[in-house]
């Protein structure tokens, strides 16, 4: 049985394009997962993926 962050890690891989993670997909994963955004992000922190096309233009 896969640990809660094991199951942020796998989403976060499948949703990845180009090592890249869109805002608007964070946004949904984390939705999706019941989890916050601080949570998808240190999660891509850990990968070393982007975040892309943010909806405030921080990235």
């Amino acid at each position: 049985m896969q640990t809660h962050k094991e199951r942020i890690i796998d989403a976060v891989r499948k949703a990845v394009v180009n090592d890249r993670l869109s805002c608007e997909a964070a946004h949904g994963l984390a939705e999706e997962l019941g989890v916050g955004l601080g949570e998808i992000g240190a999660v891509c922190n850990e990968l070393k993926i982007k975040i892309s096309a943010c909806q405030l233009g921080c990235f």
